[in-house]
């Protein structure tokens, strides 16, 4: 069955029909869904998610563009959220440069507080990371998080950049850019990676795969992800399928 280890099913754009698209998962072969948070209030809807959702798990985290009012109680209820069974990661954190707010530094420090929360509670990190790949690795590897691990969500940077989140233990997490015309750096990358290494995502409803690119996205497109992974590394798509739901298990340790 394939992993979902990436989506927003608390996303408004699923508010019509959510119900129904998570009941139509597992006949579709979707077995395991990761429902990443970005803020307090999707926190507090993906775990009511997964009540619901035997197949649906989450991670706790603000993400970087979420993080402007964040203070050390919003921190303290985040870390208490953690003890929850169905949570299996702090994320996503990380920076997100593409926008000027929040300002670096802010976006550092609960960058970094949040890491720490990881380690704290022994979870891994679901790190966002866009357009500050040095400020991201620097972080990183300052508070020495191959000592965590954990996935690189939506991996947007270089072969090089890959080669050190590899060498670290960490996963790459890979969705639809990988089938976009102008998706050649992902697909480098995913030629150079261990296939061990790699994990499937969607980011729904963002970033759909081809040929659905700006349409709503879901975790049924999972398989265009997988087939296109498959051709660039001459398996087949069902080998991806099963190499990559046991990478999710030990990254997730479920």
């Amino acid at each position: 069955m394939i992993f979902e280890t990436h989506a927003h099913f608390d996303d408004e754009a699923f508010d019509e029909d959510r119900a129904e698209l998570l009941s139509s998962m597992q006949e579709n072969g979707i077995g395991t869904i990761v429902n990443a948070t970005a803020s307090k209030r999707t926190v507090e809807m993906s775990l009511e998610l997964t009540k619901k959702y035997p197949f649906i798990y989450t991670t706790i985290g603000v993400h970087p563009s979420d993080c402007a009012e964040m203070d050390d109680d919003e921190l303290r209820w985040l870390e208490d959220m953690c003890s929850n069974e169905k949570v299996v990661a702090v994320g996503e954190i990380g920076l997100d440069y593409h926008y000027d707010e929040p300002s670096k530094d802010i976006q550092k420090k609960w960058f970094e507080a949040q890491i720490e929360m990881a380690r704290r509670v022994k979870l891994p990190i679901i790190v966002h990371s866009r357009d500050a790949a040095k400020d991201t690795m620097d972080i990183m590897k300052a508070l020495k998080t191959e000592e965590i691990g954990g996935d690189i969500h939506c991996f947007s940077y270089s072969v090089e950049v890959a080669r050190e989140y590899l060498n670290m233990g960490f996963y790459i997490g890979v969705g639809g850019v990988i089938t976009f015309k102008n998706g050649r750096k992902l697909r480098e990358v995913v030629e150079y990676a261990p296939i061990e290494q790699i994990v499937l995502e969607t980011d729904s409803p963002y970033l759909s795969p081809e040929p659905y690119r700006g349409k709503r996205n879901s975790s049924l497109n999972l398989p265009l992800i997988a087939a296109k992974i498959a051709e660039i590394k001459g398996i087949t798509a069902e080998e991806v399928i099963a190499i990559t739901e046991e990478n999710a298990r030990k990254l997730y340790n479920l």
